[in-house]
């Protein structure tokens, strides 16, 4: 049960949430939880979904932004980011388990995908403090210093999801996948 009243429907949640909720309904078929948790701050929903809207415009292949999530969803250990985004990389980015598998260990079968994974990975477990080598690995794998930019906005991102949903306990509505213990 969640530690704060999530609006139940779009007419539910604050006057102001209500046409990004409407959006979000359109683009997804539904409404998840989190976004509605995360209206009762129609200020924070309109941070959330212009962040995360811009970057679903940016360099990285939709692919490669779910497995950076599953990432990051395991190594802060949040069970409703890591069932969302393994459903969403299964259904949407045409993820196999193999894959999700790989992701939840912060890295990536895809030779390319697996150097963005693994970066993005040391970028949350060592709270951004990563290594000139690191750097160097995921240059030399072919990403450029603006999709570079791009990983790092994910990792916080997703840290940012993956908080809310930990600090409010959000109510998982998708299949269910359990992180394991937070990094």
């Amino acid at each position: 049960m969640s530690r704060i009243p999530t609006p139940a429907t779009i007419a539910d949640a604050p006057e102001k949430s209500r046409p990004l909720l409407e959006a979000v309904a359109k683009q997804m078929g539904s409404v998840p939880n989190l976004f509605r948790l995360v209206s009762t701050s129609p200020h924070a929903l309109e941070g959330y979904l212009g962040m995360s809207g811009a970057l679903g415009k940016g360099a990285l292949p939709a692919a490669t932004r779910e497995r950076i999530a599953i990432a990051i969803a395991e190594v802060n250990g949040c069970d409703y980011c890591l069932s969302a985004h393994a459903y969403l990389g299964k259904t949407f980015a045409k993820l196999d388990d193999a894959e999700i598998t790989a992701n939840r260990n912060g890295a990536s079968n895809d030779p390319k995908a697996d150097a963005a994974v693994r970066f993005a990975a040391n970028v949350a477990r060592l709270r951004g403090h990563v290594s000139d080598a690191d750097l160097s690995t995921v240059r030399a794998a072919g990403y450029t210093d603006a999709q570079v930019i791009e990983i790092v906005q994910h990792v916080a991102l997703n840290t940012w999801t993956n908080y809310v949903n930990e600090v409010f306990k959000t109510v998982v509505d998708f299949p269910v996948v359990g992180a394991r213990k937070a990094a």
